[in-house]
């Protein structure tokens, strides 16, 4: 699910045998897997799950990474409890799994997030890394949450609004060419609309021959031919936080 207009199943792809550098903590209302860089610093990233869920290995796994680059990761459960989207689900049933958890209303959890980052943690300058869902509500927070200072979006795109373009913060949008879920016409008309609209910095990046979740649901070791993509999209998402943040 990247598309909130035509939301559509994804595979899961390869799971990470990766438990984790971090640890769980409450955040208010949620929870959310919480870890720190090695030295202190007042720099922070908001992680956004896909359909998959707040827990999934591969997402602890770029929170680690992002920690391990500087920055406090916080991956919080923004399902609020309910489950997530299983790959043995039935995907005719996806549209109503879908119904009350939606990428656009998360504005209860995004501000409990932030006040855990500013009070707690310290955090001055914040950023939000979303993959396919979480694309979608970072996006969604490039529209909402001038406070956070740079977003990197992996194949998510906001479309059923007028202000879709008309973004807060800077933003990296990151696509695979060939992905079925988010057609190349529809980053087109992204990419258009914010060189027509947009008054902050962006980028919209199309990686060749790459297909939906590479940058986070491939394994470099399991799929070599697509470790320079994923190695590349990786460091394009640190390098955008790192100027802007």
């Amino acid at each position: 699910m990247a598309n909130e207009a035509r939301p559509c199943p994804c595979e899961i792809g390869d799971q990470i045998e990766y438990g984790g550098l971090g640890q769980e903590l409450q955040i208010e209302h949620i929870q959310a897997y919480v870890v720190k860089p090695a030295t202190a610093s007042d720099k922070a990233v908001i992680v956004i799950q896909d359909i998959f869920g707040w827990q999934l290995p591969n997402t602890r796994y770029m929170a680690d990474m992002l920690a391990a680059n500087g920055y406090i990761a916080v991956c919080p459960d923004f399902f609020v409890g309910k489950a997530p989207w299983s790959p043995s689900d039935d995907w005719s049933t996806f549209q109503a799994w879908l119904e009350d958890k939606k990428p656009t209303n998360i504005n209860k959890e995004v501000d409990a997030v932030l006040r855990f980052l500013k009070e707690q943690c310290g955090a001055k300058h914040i950023g939000a890394v979303g993959f396919c869902w979480g694309g979608t509500a970072t996006h969604y927070l490039a529209l909402q949450f001038p406070e956070v200072r740079a977003g990197v979006s992996v194949y998510g795109i906001v479309k059923e609004r007028e202000d879709s373009y008309e973004l807060k913060f800077p933003t990296l949008f990151i696509f695979g060419e060939k992905d079925p879920i988010i057609p190349l016409d529809q980053v087109g008309v992204l990419e258009s609309k914010l060189k027509e609209k947009c008054t902050v910095d962006h980028q919209v990046k199309i990686f060749p021959g790459q297909t939906h979740g590479f940058v986070h649901r491939k394994r470099e070791d399991v799929n070599p031919s697509d470790k320079p993509s994923i190695q590349e999209a990786r460091s394009d998402m640190l390098n955008w936080l790192s100027k802007y943040m």
